[in-house]
């Protein structure tokens, strides 16, 4: 318990200690008709229960503070209730008067509850006056946040910003100026508005920014919001729209490639509108269009440095600069042009030396080349392989006219299919090759400008209807092997190689259905050219025309008048036979 305190105090002592000031005017007072008691209690009748008065600190302690009112009696008040603050015998403070007299006879008052009242009189007066407070954000709660302000008070989310804001965690622990514009001070209710601070700065900002919207001047902006098409800026009160076409003269694929959200930029005013207040801005206009210079930094045939920046399936787009692209064909990577996507020859990023093929600086297109930064090997095809040569390659690829050879990368050979056999009639180049297999043949043309090169199997050997010329005679006879039967006739070889053909009607002086009633495959027969045809390879043989020829020589060696009516004797047929072999040996004599 606190030290017994003398309540003997002069009358002025006690009018001055109430709230600061005299608690009524003392000429106003009869003293002389009261008594002792009416005039001591008379000093206490401004204080009430439920204020906030002014008392001084009489003695305080690590657990207690003894307050001096001006009453009957002292009161005594939790040390944890002044905080922190360094309190002296003397001091001066407010403190609430809950009861005027307790159980023990003192009176109960309290620190908080005045601090309270007096920080609740402090909002009342900022509501009235549309003051701005500042409190910091204590907690979300469901709708916004919790802000103190001395008191708590509650803040909706729409009322946080000028635009709604989706992390309202972020602002937890910030201290924002806020306004009130909803009071209940019963209910213990402060709706708060931080917005109503922002849009009046916003209006007054706005003034000063209109008077500087002029196109072509540049001025300092904050991006508020970023969306696929492009950048909102604030100027100052108002905001426009940086498109993600003028961002940058380059390719830029979303804006945040560029920018973020609370960076600061310096823009150009492209369009305002007054009336819609729209402000279209742009950031690649404070620099000259790469375009302009174009021609004369690119001319055609030219080679420059770039750098892949993204990929088709009909080519590779290369950045030369900031602004200017240019495409690389599909066509224009390989001279082998069996490129089957571009990303087989370039990625994204890579830095490579392309050769300028065309340039339209009206469409802003440059056509560019790779395959023309390394020599064409077509231009020195002829020197590598003379015509008449002998090359190696790989079959690559079949057509039903030919197949094609693969002598180097870039460059591939046509074996026609009339070029693959001498004698044979080849109906598809699988009849004679494989794919992927090695090969060997003869290089017969080329034509670097159109980029052709002809090759043969067959020129590997000798035209066997070369010897056909030098051996053969038409009225010869010669000796060959049934090889095939057709419904038209007979083919015989008469050399590796070559074939000539009995016709049916050419198999006997009868009429024959079918050859295989005369002849028999693999059989061996003597038969009589009747007709050579080298251009077009064809020998047309005759069995009829050799038995036809046959008895003709015997009947020159044998025959006479008195012979045929007679008929022969058993002589005549002996030297007929002999006869024979003679004429034989002697022609085959001849023939060799």
């Amino acid at each position: 318990m606190p030290e017994n305190h003398n309540h003997s105090t002069t009358l002025a002592s006690v009018t001055e200690m109430q709230l600061g000031e005299p608690v009524h005017n003392l000429d106003d007072i009869d003293f002389d008709s009261m008594s002792m008691e009416e005039i001591y209690e008379r000093t206490f009748s401004n204080i009430a229960e439920g204020e906030v008065v002014s008392g001084r600190v009489l003695q305080a302690t690590d657990s207690e503070v003894l307050v001096d009112v001006g009453y009957k009696s002292e009161g005594i008040i939790s040390r944890r209730e002044f905080g922190s603050t360094d309190l002296k015998v003397g001091d001066m403070v407010d403190v609430y008067l809950e009861k005027t007299e307790n159980a023990d006879g003192l009176i109960v008052l309290s620190k908080e509850k005045a601090d309270k009242i007096k920080i609740w009189d402090q909002i009342n007066k900022a509501y009235e006056n549309d003051e701005i407070l500042e409190g910091r954000v204590a907690e979300r709660i469901k709708g916004g946040l919790t802000v103190d302000i001395g008191v708590k008070a509650f803040l909706p989310g729409s009322q946080i910003d000028l635009r709604p804001v989706r992390d309202l965690e972020k602002l937890i622990g910030e201290n924002l100026r806020v306004k009130v514009i909803k009071l209940n001070k019963k209910r213990g209710n402060i709706v708060l508005s931080r917005r109503v601070i922002l849009e009046k700065e916003r209006e007054e900002k706005k003034k000063e920014t209109l008077k500087k919207l002029v196109p072509q001047t540049v001025l300092p902006g904050i991006v508020k919001n970023i969306t696929e098409y492009g950048a909102f800026i604030d100027l100052g009160g108002i905001d426009g729209l940086l498109h993600i076409t003028d961002m940058s003269w380059g390719r830029i694929n979303h804006p945040t490639e560029m920018f973020s959200i609370g960076q600061q930029v310096d823009v150009m005013i492209l369009k305002f509108d007054p009336e819609t207040e729209k402000v279209s801005l742009g950031v690649k206009q404070k620099t000259e269009d790469p375009w302009k210079k174009a021609a004369e930094k690119y001319p055609i045939s030219t080679r420059v440095g770039g750098k892949v920046i993204s990929l088709t399936d009909y080519g590779a787009f290369v950045e030369l600069e900031e602004g200017i692209e240019g495409l690389i064909h599909i066509s224009e990577m390989s001279w082998s042009g069996r490129v089957k996507h571009p990303s087989k020859v370039v990625s994204i990023g890579q830095d490579i030396e392309v050769m300028v093929l065309n340039l339209d600086v009206n469409a802003k297109r440059i056509s560019l080349g790779l395959k023309q930064t390394e020599p064409n090997p077509w231009f020195v095809v002829q020197e590598r392989y003379p015509v008449g040569s002998i090359v190696k390659g790989k079959v690559r690829n079949f057509t039903n006219f030919g197949a094609f050879v693969e002598l180097e990368e870039g460059i591939d050979g046509l074996i026609h299919i009339s070029d693959m056999s001498w004698t044979a009639r080849v109906k598809h180049p699988s009849e004679v090759f494989k794919k992927g297999q090695e090969i060997e043949a003869v290089l017969l043309d080329i034509d670097p400008e159109a980029e052709r090169l002809s090759l043969g199997l067959k020129q590997l050997t000798p035209d066997p209807w070369d010897e056909v010329s030098r051996r053969f005679y038409e009225g010869q006879v010669v000796e060959g092997e049934v090889v095939r039967l057709s419904e038209f006739g007979a083919f015989v070889r008469l050399l590796d190689g070559i074939e000539g053909l009995i016709h049916i009607s050419e198999l006997d002086d009868s009429h024959v259905e079918k050859p295989e009633d005369v002849v028999q495959i693999g059989e061996k027969i003597k038969m009589k050219i009747i007709k050579i045809d080298i251009p077009e390879r064809k020998i047309s043989l005759s069995i009829r025309a050799f038995k036809s020829a046959e008895s003709t020589d015997i009947s020159e060696y044998m025959g006479h008048p008195s012979r045929e009516t007679a008929g022969p004797t058993l002589g005549d047929v002996v030297n007929r036979d002999t006869l024979l072999q003679s004429l034989r040996q002697m022609r085959e004599s001849v023939d060799s």
